[in-house]
């Protein structure tokens, strides 16, 4: 019982450490956005995240309304 915690926490560790590698030994080195919005062949796609796409969609509903009482 021991031998596997050992075992898994050394998976583990040696997975976080392969997680780290650039982080550790790069000056100024950190993680790169996962962000959609952040990625060049999405927005060449025309992809957008969520919260992108809620709020295009809130100015576009807000404008058919505001259309439709200037209409009457």
């Amino acid at each position: 019982m021991v031998g596997k915690i050992i075992i898994i926490t050394l998976i583990i560790a040696i997975a976080v450490a392969f997680l780290c590698v650039k982080v550790i030994f790069r000056r100024n080195g950190s993680f790169s956005s996962q962000h959609i919005h952040d990625s060049e062949a999405m927005r060449e796609r025309g992809i957008h995240c969520v919260m992108d796409q809620d709020r295009e969609m809130r100015t576009r509903s807000h404008l058919a309304v505001s259309e439709k009482r200037q209409k009457n």
